[in-house]
């Protein structure tokens, strides 16, 4: 009888690794057919903060300490990424415009310093030209509204540097937007979701052709958002709030309308949002992957590891070289053909195309050079050049002077 248990356990191995291997097989097929695009990754703010952006001091191709390096984007196929201009919220009244504009820096200069291996790109075609030469896509995304220092100015410059979409919050509020934290009540509630100011903001994105992400967002801007824009959105790293209750994840209702909107949900890996605890699987992340689609279908559902942002990823999940496992999890759940490609980047290419659609449209509409209310944002690192009651110090001057030659 143990002889035969034996051969049974020998088989069942035997079966149970061929089904693995055609999986992951299938998987490498459909990620070679249709580009891997991940909406959110911290590679350059590590980049700051291990050599204060000095790229001549490290090799993308030996770099150990981080999720990501050259190696690791080739064996997970990782066609196409969005890479975080992140910096953080303390630097929010300060110097986060510099800050911010630094970190879009090392990521064009990580373009031309390997040439074979990114292509910058500022567009959905550009990720589909990108995915044909074998490189991987690399695009900006703002992470945070303290960045632009509530200027609608800044952000159109940032969009003329490449960025395509802005997190409108990030852990704080800005002086426009409440912050996800405000939902926790950690922070409190400044402006009931967007301002006058904000709300003028989403529709100058949309006038752009800039994506608008509400990944640090709490529901009630979520649903502002929603309800204003007029283009899908894009939660750039977040994921299901029915399977791990943290208010960084996205509600089932918000999920709703978001394939209303025909928008898109990144699903994010660090353990904290996948479990609401420190540990986390592959399985785990599948998990969310499966309920996103099952309430509001395939068509929302993509990827948004929030690798080197994060001090947990689950097992199974160690760095961006191993995505192909989680598509074969999914596969292996029974996602069809046609669903892992929409996962993968055609639901992506889709909100990015309808984005630039809705851009072009409205061409002929002016810019917003409304600024905002001096009494929103006045303080003692803000001068007030150009508000009708100037008060700073060479206004002081140009009064005097009047008042002289009036004499």
């Amino acid at each position: 009888m143990s002889c035969i248990w034996a051969i049974c356990l020998v088989l069942w191995a035997f079966i149970f690794t061929s089904n693995a291997n055609e999986y992951r097989e299938r998987a490498l097929r459909l990620m070679a057919e249709t580009p891997l695009i991940d909406g959110h990754n911290d590679l350059p703010w590590q980049l700051r903060s291990k050599f204060n952006n000095q790229l001549s001091s490290t090799d993308l191709y030996t770099l150990n300490s981080t999720h990501t390096n050259i190696p690791k984007i080739k064996e997970g196929r990782l066609a196409a990424q969005f890479w975080a201009a992140y910096v953080a919220c303390d630097t929010q009244y300060k110097d986060a415009v510099r800050q911010t504009l630094e970190q879009i820096d090392i990521i064009h200069r990580m373009c031309q310093k390997y040439p074979e291996d990114f292509m910058f790109a500022a567009s959905s075609q550009d990720i589909m030209d990108a995915f044909a030469k074998n490189k991987t896509a690399s695009l900006i995304g703002v992470e945070g509204g303290h960045s632009i220092d509530s200027s609608m100015a800044t952000l159109r410059t940032m969009y003329q540097l490449g960025v395509r979409y802005l997190t409108l919050t990030h852990s704080c509020n800005t002086p426009w937007a409440d912050n996800w934290r405000v939902d926790t009540g950690s922070d409190p509630v400044e402006h009931n979701g967007l301002s006058d100011f904000g709300k003028r903001l989403v529709l100058e994105m949309n006038r752009m052709g800039m994506l608008v992400d509400l990944a640090h967002v709490p529901e009630q801007v979520m649903n502002q958002v929603l309800d204003i824009s007029k283009a899908p959105v894009i939660f750039s790293h977040s994921s299901a709030f029915s399977i791990c209750k943290h208010k960084r994840n996205v509600p089932d209702n918000v999920l709703l309308k978001v394939k209303e909107k025909k928008g898109i949900v990144m699903v994010n890996f660090y353990n904290d949002y996948v479990t609401c605890s420190t540990k986390a699987t592959l399985s785990d992340v599948a998990d969310h992957f499966d309920h996103i689609k099952n309430v509001a279908g395939a068509s929302i559902v993509g990827f948004g590891g929030d690798y080197d942002g994060v001090t947990r990823v689950p097992t199974g999940l160690e760095d961006v070289s191993k995505y192909p496992d989680l598509v074969a999890e999914l596969l292996r759940r029974g996602w069809t053909d046609d669903e892992i490609k929409d996962a993968l980047g055609r639901n992506l290419i889709r909100v990015f195309q309808d984005v630039e659609t809705v851009r072009d449209t409205l061409r002929n509409t002016p810019p917003d050079d409304v600024p905002i209310p001096l009494e929103q944002v006045q303080n003692s690192c803000r001068t007030d050049y150009g508000y009708p009651t100037q008060k700073g110090a060479a206004g002081d001057i140009h009064r005097l002077i009047l008042v002289f030659v009036l004499l």
